[in-house]
């Protein structure tokens, strides 16, 4: 047994290459609310990080009960991207009950966020009989949509 406990999840956090259209999908077509968006002091992010030279502007949107922080990084000059397949290890993704599947791909699609495969029904566990589909944005975040049956 730990000798600690977790409280709360605080967020989940996602560096992407351009802030205000990632915000933008997350606002505009998930209805999140934007709570913040600052810089941070290069070098407490870098004490933080590890990442010297580091110089960030965060953003913080909230939606279904969950903060999500976006981190644009504008240095150091080096940084690069990557892009892992579902089965890659490392490959992660946010699932979200929707009402409407088919609504909710229109209204990602206006914001460049398109499925990667098929919607499909679900043939086992807690969500059979759902459809599901996976959103990929161009910076790799994964949505996936589960509507119920």
């Amino acid at each position: 047994m730990s000798d600690f406990q977790i409280l709360a999840t605080n967020h989940t956090s996602f560096t992407v290459s351009d802030l205000d259209r990632t915000v933008a999908y997350f606002r505009d077509a998930l209805g999140f609310e934007v709570t913040s968006k600052a810089p941070r002091d290069p070098k407490k992010v870098a004490e933080i990080t590890g990442i010297e030279g580091a110089q960030v502007m965060i953003a913080y949107v909230r939606g279904a009960g969950h903060s999500i922080e976006l981190i644009e990084y504008l240095g150091p000059s080096d940084r690069t991207s990557v892009r892992p397949r579902p089965c890659d290890v490392g490959f992660a993704h946010l699932a979200y009950d929707v009402d409407d599947i088919d609504a909710a791909i229109d209204r990602s699609a206006e914001h460049g966020v398109f499925p990667i495969g098929l919607v499909t029904v679900i043939d086992q566990g807690p969500n059979q009989g759902g459809r599901v589909a996976y959103l990929r944005d161009s910076d790799g975040i994964t949505i996936e949509f589960i509507q119920k049956p």
